[in-house]
């Protein structure tokens, strides 16, 4: 599992690009997971993720993942559980004081943000702590339904604004154009009319 977890950080920026077109993929499923119900789809969704993200990144479902922030380096990996940053504990070579065999998670998180298209942005990102309430959800469900919903109020919103400057528009046109008379040269007048 240990060197899964390297791998996924020193491969970091394929990873990012995995990661935002199944959070598409899920996206685009909105209509059909509100059809069915987020509740019954939660299950077998955090199944799935718990088996792929276990096995590449040591996750631990906490239920608020964030890899894509943090080089793809689980901050519930580290003995401390911190997720902004480092302590001051951190050993010659970047090794952790607790577990001296591993490698610091946050050194390995400043390493596969580097790799990464947006990393070095979102690593600096403050991270709220973890909500234990969300322990063992599927973090892809929660984050694809946020946006989803995100985007559902845009589209509202655009609609809304349509249909409002419409409303205006037609108040002050008047109901029917008049008709504008015909060209002399469409005029056909060979046949007598």
């Amino acid at each position: 599992m240990y060197r899964l977890r390297l791998y996924s950080v020193r491969h970091a920026r394929t990873f990012e690009w995995i990661y935002k077109r199944v959070e598409s993929v899920m996206v685009s499923l909105d209509p059909f997971f509100r059809w069915v119900g987020y509740n019954r789809v939660e299950r077998p969704v955090a199944l799935v993720e718990r088996g792929v993200k276990s096995l590449l990144f040591d996750c631990k479902m906490c239920g608020q993942c964030v890899l894509s922030s943090t080089g793809m380096s689980c901050p519930m990996n580290c003995p401390k559980q911190l997720r902004n940053g480092p302590c001051g504990g951190v050993r010659p070579g970047e090794f952790c004081e607790v577990k001296p065999e591993m490698k610091c998670v946050w050194a390995l998180a400043w390493d596969g943000a580097s790799r990464m298209r947006e990393g070095s942005d979102r690593i600096k990102e403050v991270l709220p702590p973890v909500e234990h309430g969300l322990s063992g959800s599927s973090s892809w469900l929660r984050v694809s339904r946020e946006l989803a919903a995100q985007r559902r109020e845009v589209k509202d919103n655009a609609r809304t604004t349509l249909a409002e400057a419409f409303s205006g528009a037609r108040s002050i046109e008047p109901a029917s154009a008049p008709l504008a008379e015909e060209p002399e040269k469409a005029v056909d007048r060979s046949s007598g009319t």
